[in-house]
């Protein structure tokens, strides 16, 4: 078990174990998450560039889309929302 202690700030400092565990590095943030229990998660909020590189890849298109398509679809959804 990791423990810590409130300052008078209401700041806390993350055991190394538990940063290590979640790999939390300087600059990163992280979201407190209350559960079912009324517990509250500690979880890593930021992601790292290797850990989203590709994700997108399903979505590439062959040629890319001209500013006029974008527009276009744009107002077309525009359209369906006020329907």
């Amino acid at each position: 078990m990791s423990l810590s202690t409130l300052t008078s700030k209401g700041q806390i400092t993350i055991p190394k174990s538990v940063r290590d565990a979640l790999k939390l590095q300087q600059g990163d943030k992280v979201e407190f998450v209350e559960n079912e229990r009324h517990e509250f998660v500690l979880k890593p909020a930021t992601k790292k560039v290797a850990e989203v590189v590709g994700l997108l890849k399903s979505y590439r298109k062959d040629q890319p889309v001209t500013v006029e398509e974008m527009n276009e679809a744009i107002a077309d959804q525009a359209k369906k929302e006020h329907m």
